[in-house]
């Protein structure tokens, strides 16, 4: 069995694929990038409505299968290593395996809206609030590019080799950030490391990763940090506070 057939589920059902279309709100003018493409069940839809449609496909196989239509440019490979052309809408049935490293180089791009195919749980942490049991470093990284909703639940019976889990369709809306931070990579750091230990107060968990995050005398560090963050758990901290901690630990840092 090919790796591809353990980890795509190819999405079959004409109401959610309408549906899906439906929610790109798509125009002649618009230039689709569709990521994991399969049988292009998708892909012809998108072509029927957009203008230009990118379909990235890794295995050739399945790429053959692909309509050649006019307004379909079929790129084979593997769409974490490949060069995104210029676009302005995405629209995929995510492999599930590579939800996150696709998602964090689609927001290095500029685009208007993107409808995206994820497994439930993980779209349940990219729209997460401050306080649920869901919201995370996942959380804070997405929403610091795009605002994200659920559109829909989508069940494991509107997929060919149906998935063990439910689905969702998101909505992902790139924007500015809410807030500023002075040094993006160390913030991610500090997120990363701030949840590292969901059930630790935030001081343990920065003092359990000062290596990540590259300070040598972390205890004199935290001495700048209020007391009543630090007593906390980093789930209960709202992002822009959470930025707000990393930029004074980040001038610790420079010192």
């Amino acid at each position: 069995m090919k790796w591809y057939k353990k980890d795509q589920h190819f999405l079959i059902d004409k109401r959610v694929i309408s549906r899906i279309i439906e929610y790109a709100e798509l125009t002649g003018s618009d230039s689709v990038l569709e990521i994991g493409a399969g049988h292009g069940n998708l892909t012809k839809e998108l072509s029927a409505k957009a203008g230009r449609v990118v379909a990235i496909e890794v295995d050739a196989e399945l790429a053959a299968s692909i309509p050649r239509l006019e307004n379909i440019d079929l790129i084979v490979g593997d769409a974490l290593k490949t060069e995104f052309p210029n676009f302005n809408k995405v629209v995929s049935n995510l492999p599930y395996s590579i939800s996150s490293p696709v998602t964090f180089k689609l927001l290095e791009h500029d685009f208007e809206l993107g409808i995206l195919m994820y497994q439930l749980e993980f779209a349940k942490r990219m729209v997460a609030m401050p306080g649920t049991k869901d919201y995370g470093r996942l959380s804070i990284a997405v929403q610091y590019y795009a605002d994200v909703k659920i559109l829909e639940v989508v069940p494991p019976a509107a997929f060919s080799t149906p998935p063990e889990v439910m689905s969702a369709i998101i909505r992902m809306t790139p924007r500015p950030p809410p807030y500023n931070v002075k040094d993006k990579k160390f913030f991610m750091k500090f997120i990363t490391a701030a949840f590292s230990q969901r059930r630790k107060k935030l001081r343990n968990a920065i003092l359990n990763n000062a290596n990540l995050l590259g300070i040598e005398d972390m205890d004199s560090a935290l001495e700048k940090l209020p007391a009543e963050f630090l007593d906390r758990r980093a789930e209960t901290i709202a992002p822009d506070e959470l930025a707000e901690l990393a930029d004074t630990l980040l001038e610790e840092k420079v010192k």
